[in-house]
């Protein structure tokens, strides 16, 4: 069994902003795989399916994105996962607009769902990277990043969204270079 979380801040208020890009990951995946009805579970919200013959569970932590690493600890407790079995979808500054990586382990760079999830369960696990990119000067990160995506951005959004989730085979049977690779090519027209 994996453990994918998307992470994100919960409310309406928040669902099109840049850094809830992972919330919006999971919910395409959930969507075009048939995924169950997500319960409140976790601190969260968890929904179980299959992509090929792996079993998943997706979480949607609850709890804000400076403390999402608690809802991560629950669910991996439960299910008795360790830090290999689990994947966390997040938005990424230094990456461009619309680009995914993947990788496995690694700092937080100031990302505080990153960060929480890093004191919860250690830095080992895998990461999946959807660049937002970086509005230019640090002293604008936090409001771009709380900002809504642009109208102008919508379309390669739920481009990319549908990607992720049409290669998210690739991902679940750990050929991350692949993943990467396909989503890549999906985005090229």
């Amino acid at each position: 069994m994996q453990l994918w979380v998307g992470l994100g801040n919960p409310g309406p208020q928040y669902a099109m902003h840049r850094h809830n890009v992972g919330f919006m990951a999971l919910d395409a995946i959930a969507g075009v795989h048939g995924f169950s009805a997500p319960k409140k579970q976790f601190q969260g919200w968890a929904q179980e399916g299959r992509i090929g013959s792996d079993k998943l569970v997706l979480l949607k932590p609850g709890t804000y994105m400076n403390e999402s690493g608690r809802a991560v600890r629950a669910a991996m407790d439960f299910y008795k996962l360790t830090p290999a079995d689990v994947t966390v979808f997040h938005d990424e500054l230094d990456l461009l607009p619309f680009k995914v990586k993947v990788k496995l382990g690694g700092g937080t760079a100031g990302h505080n769902g990153l960060r929480s999830t890093d004191q919860h369960i250690g830095p080992d696990f895998r990461r999946v990277r959807i660049g937002i990119g970086h509005p230019g000067h640090k002293d604008r990160v936090t409001g771009y990043v709380l900002g809504n995506y642009a109208k102008a951005e919508i379309d390669p959004l739920a481009d990319m969204l549908g990607a992720i989730a049409a290669e998210a085979p690739w991902l679940a049977a750990g050929n991350d270079a692949r993943f990467m690779s396909d989503v890549a090519l999906r985005l090229q027209d």
